[in-house]
């Protein structure tokens, strides 16, 4: 097992959540959580970490000698990254390629040197937006859902596989994280790197502090929990659109089994989700929020799409469950009651990070129409 294990990003939603579940897996290692405080709310985690016995460094992944100064470790586990899709349309997309490409390839330097096995956290959004719209599909009552028989590789009513094709655009963000695997890839051939990437949809729990561009299950609950309006967009406003969600707590077993057998997994890249049995629409997620909630809302519709958007999304897991038996265990009304609890139980602390990511408030809102 490793002595050290550096987590990049690891003040994040998933970096912190893994290193918290490393340290309790691994009780021998040292684990240590290296994270420039971008992202408002994740100073939050910080308590939590040390209470967990995690080592906090605040540095920055974009540059190399706040890495050099790290205790060398014999895994990285690089979750750093700039995670909206829409990141770069509205300016320059400087920060996100420095942090995405251009960090990767620091931890990289770093493995290169100190000799590391690597585990590349990277997305579903690496799969082609225009490819996926393609696809057959079926509108039913609440839902968008995959039609069985699909023209191109790696589709199926189970979902997108690893060989799904990779022409055509993906937004900045996916690009970002291709070409990051592509290092990962060329640095394990030039110099023997071990690696493995997860290549992970919607990912959700709590502790994410949801934005109205990236974390759209924890946004949908917490627009619920504090009364704030919220908006169907795309694909006519009826929000059937539909992903599959995988539990951050799902989504740390299957790391800790890769890390505790990572020869096993090596060298490979894996499609990492829900899977079908996950999957949820906007409605059907307005449905349970209001289910367990209790509240009623406004949501209003936007039929214009969004650049980059996508109609369905289901990751197809099949190929990561055969290596050793991992599969999801949390459904979506279990991930949503535990992200309402934690609002309830952390509402204090959370409220001022997530009021100014959500809408208007609801009583202005309905105010408004009358």
């Amino acid at each position: 097992m490793y002595e050290h294990v550096l987590v990049t990003g690891g003040a994040g939603f998933v970096g912190s959540s893994l290193a918290i579940a490393l340290r309790a897996a691994l009780p021998r290692a040292r684990i240590t959580a290296l994270d420039n405080l971008h992202r408002r709310g994740s100073e939050l985690n910080l308590d939590r970490l040390a209470a967990a016995g995690v080592a906090f460094v605040r540095g920055d992944v974009r540059s190399p000698d706040d890495l050099a100064a790290v205790e060398p470790p014999g895994l990285i586990l690089e979750c750093s990254a700039e995670p909206s899709v829409q990141a770069g349309y509205d300016g320059s997309p400087g920060y996100l390629i420095e942090t995405n490409l251009l960090g990767c390839f620091h931890c990289l330097e770093l493995a290169r040197r100190v000799r590391a096995d690597f585990l590349l956290l990277s997305t579903s959004r690496v799969y082609p937006f225009g490819l996926i719209n393609s696809l057959a599909y079926a509108e039913e009552e609440t839902r968008f859902s995959l039609a069985a028989r699909q023209t191109l590789p790696g589709a199926s009513d189970q979902g997108i596989s690893e060989i799904f094709p990779l022409d055509g655009p993906r937004s900045l963000y996916g690009t970002s994280k291709l070409a990051a695997e592509l290092l990962v890839e060329e640095y394990a051939d030039a110099y023997g790197i071990r690696y493995i990437i997860n290549r992970c949809g919607l990912i959700a729990g709590p502790w994410q502090m949801a934005r109205s561009d990236q974390g759209v299950v924890a946004l949908w609950m917490a627009a619920h929990y504090f009364d704030r309006e919220l908006r169907y967009i795309g694909f006519g406003g009826s929000g059937k659109q539909v992903r599959d969600v995988l539990a951050i707590d799902d989504c740390c077993d299957l790391i800790v089994d890769q890390v505790r057998h990572f020869p096993l997994y090596a060298n490979r890249r894996y499609n990492a989700g829900g899977g079908a049995a996950s999957s949820l629409s906007l409605l059907e997620t307005t449905a349970l929020c209001r289910q367990i909630s209790g509240n009623r809302i406004p949501i209003s519709a936007s039929r214009e799409d969004r650049r980059a958007d996508v109609r369905l999304y289901v990751t197809d897991n099949r190929s990561v469950s055969a290596v050793n038996g991992w599969r999801p265990r949390r459904d979506p009304p279990g991930i949503l009651r535990d992200i309402y609890e934690w609002l309830r139980a952390e509402e204090a602390r959370v409220k001022p990070v997530l009021l100014p990511q959500l809408g208007a408030p609801a009583a202005e809102v309905t105010a408004s129409t009358r």
